[in-house]
């Protein structure tokens, strides 16, 4: 991050959400997270540097002016570039960031200021106000970037506007602890509360995140906990109770998302010319939900199935 000093990395800024807390929101989609589940929808979030996605769709045969910005890491011997992107370094993003006509090539993660970032989210300010929304921050893992989250989520609460944070607590406690006295929702990820389940499908520690989830509910934090229900993961009633049990006995939540898992954003994987190593089919399964909202309702939760 040198080439970027001041700097910090987005991949997205999304204006008039409205599935990311109360209200209009922003989000702000930030660059980087130490898991890699199977299934993650964003994979252009998991490095917090920039990356180039490349849709052999849009490519126009004839153009070769992605080889002539990088001639060291891209060729063009056929109809397709080839791209080396263990090659492409920080000067070689720069110049292939405006380089394609048709955008079937793309270079992911745009370096802002906080100057820059706050000056987007205070646009929408009076949309906040109206709707009860405010800024969320997303990514990626958003306290994977401690210093910008605390900063982001402060002046944010000195303008008046509602915070929230969407994070899968899978970070040190020292990052987390900046941001929670200008933080005024969390969106927090409960995926497994087996150790063994939770590493093989997203290369983690389910210790941290749910001695993350206790520390935080010591603290009062406003909570919503969201389970990503996956085939062959979690997506069976001895896990919902498991997670449920958790969520309700040890951390004493109030309510419970369950996000079914869905597969819009397998595309992705092969722009970055990554393996999809996740079910190839969303899950569909009504009385698995059915049984995950009764038994959340059981504890004591109010239940509610997220797309």
């Amino acid at each position: 991050m040198s080439h970027y000093k001041g700097l910090y990395m987005l991949f997205n800024l999304q204006r008039y959400s409205t599935h990311d807390g109360p209200g209009i929101r922003s989000v702000v989609f930030l660059k980087g997270c130490t898991l890699g589940c199977r299934w993650c929808q964003n994979p252009e979030s998991r490095s917090p540097r920039r990356e180039v996605l490349f849709d052999a769709r849009l490519c126009l045969d004839q153009c070769r002016l992605c080889a002539s910005a990088c001639p060291h890491a891209i060729r063009r011997d056929g109809p397709q570039p080839v791209i080396d992107r263990h090659r492409l370094t920080e000067q070689d993003l720069d110049n292939l960031q405006h380089c394609c006509p048709s955008q079937a090539l793309v270079v992911c993660g745009e370096p802002q200021t906080v100057d820059e970032i706050m000056a987007a989210v205070l646009r929408d300010k009076p949309f906040y106000d109206r709707s009860g929304g405010g800024v969320t921050l997303s990514g990626g893992e958003p306290f994977l970037q401690p210093a910008l989250a605390a900063t982001l989520l402060a002046r944010s609460k000195a303008a008046g506007i509602h915070t929230a944070v969407e994070s899968c607590l899978h970070v040190p406690w020292k990052y987390i602890e900046p941001s929670l006295g200008h933080l005024d929702l969390l969106l927090a990820d409960l995926k497994h509360v087996d150790s063994a389940r939770f590493r093989q499908w997203t290369d983690g520690s389910a210790r941290r995140v749910l001695d993350n989830f206790r520390r935080l509910a010591a603290r009062g934090t406003p909570m919503v906990i969201r389970v990503p229900l996956i085939p062959h993961f979690n997506a069976d009633r001895e896990a919902v109770r498991q997670i449920t049990d958790f969520a309700a006995d040890e951390l004493g939540a109030r309510e419970i998302h369950f996000l079914p898992y869905h597969t819009l954003g397998i595309h992705k994987y092969h722009l970055l010319d990554m393996p999809y190593l996740a079910p190839d089919t969303g899950l569909d399964d009504p009385d698995l939900l059915d049984f995950a909202c009764h038994y959340a309702g059981q504890k004591g939760m109010t239940a509610w199935i997220r797309g």
